[in-house]
């Protein structure tokens, strides 16, 4: 019995905390390779780099976990990014771009939760329509060119740092603590959960699921606008092809970090550490002077690997 007890504690460690053993060894291996990894100056760069794909990763996390997809918010990332860019000239309040950005995200968000809860549309093909459309959107704005000559105090908003921690790291711990909050305390973010775990019984407790959804979509968005005002702000332009694939690393994020696939499973910390491994390998591959085209090869075996895990988990449980 003590045996048994015994395999059953080690399967449930590795379980719950494998995404975490990986992290910490990856950093050991980097670290070896390249003592220059652990430098303050490489550490703080590893956190500007994970802030955006981080914030985004949590807006996916909910869109994951109630069951849905969102392919759209790269290029969301661009459009919002184009339109703070557009009012961040010095004319008006840094609150002014700020917030058109995300009532922009949301927009788009909502329009792609509307299409898939009330018009049955699947979630890929939705998404897919919208990552197209918004990219077009962004390109006729701008008519094809950036957007230049942004106020030094919209610059300051991701050059700054507060006690030598970037702001940028400030604002995804500030998300990360809110979206955790409302996941994992709220009863709204219990009807997520219950959304994407079992629609069927979640309607029977008398969830509006359509709401749920919308609203996980439109939650989604509106981090997407607010992760296009920050990078619009990091790179001092706004470039309506900014953020391509980032949808794929918000994605690999999630279901490294535990989110399943097939919704009502994941935890906020799995994101975090998810986004910070994607982030460190991509860093630990420029570090080392491996060609950033193995970076997408990497990527994309991680996510087939992590959803590969998730399935057969779930189907041993079964």
């Amino acid at each position: 019995m003590k045996e048994q007890k015994s395999g059953f504690n080690v399967r449930s460690f590795i379980s719950k905390y494998f995404i975490f053993v990986i992290f910490l060894f990856l950093v050991l291996v980097l670290t070896i390779l390249k003592p220059s990894f652990i430098g303050p100056k490489n550490l703080v760069n590893i956190l500007k780099q994970v802030s955006i794909n981080g914030i985004l990763s949590f807006g996916m996390m909910f869109v994951i976990v109630a069951g849905g997809f969102d392919m759209s918010v790269g290029s969301t990332i661009g459009l919002t990014g184009v339109l703070a860019a557009l009012l961040g000239k010095g004319q008006v309040p840094l609150i002014v771009p700020l917030c058109v950005a995300m009532l922009a995200g949301l927009a788009v968000g909502i329009i792609n939760g509307v299409g898939i809860s009330l018009g049955d549309i699947p979630p890929f093909i939705m998404t897919l329509g919208t990552m197209t459309a918004v990219r077009g959107v962004a390109l006729l704005i701008t008519n094809g060119n950036p957007v230049t000559g942004i106020s030094p105090e919209y610059k300051a908003v991701a050059a700054g740092s507060l006690f030598g921690i970037p702001t940028l790291a400030i604002v995804l711990f500030v998300v990360a603590i809110v979206c955790a909050f409302v996941l994992e305390k709220t009863v709204y973010g219990r009807r997520v959960y219950a959304c994407g775990g079992n629609i069927l019984s979640a309607r029977a407790a008398g969830i509006n699921t359509n709401a749920i959804k919308i609203s996980t979509f439109g939650i989604a968005g509106m981090l997407a606008g607010l992760c296009g005002f920050l990078m619009s702000s990091r790179v001092t332009i706004g470039q309506p092809n900014a953020a391509e694939g980032y949808e794929m690393d918000a994605i690999a994020a999630c279901v490294v970090g535990g989110v399943s696939m097939s919704g009502g499973v994941g935890k906020p910390i799995g994101v975090i550490v998810g986004a910070l491994l994607i982030t460190v390998i991509a860093n630990g591959l420029d570090i080392l002077g491996v060609s950033s085209h193995w970076q997408k090869v990497v990527k994309g075996l991680i996510i087939v690997g992590a959803v590969l895990i998730d399935v057969k988990g779930k189907g041993k449980k079964d």
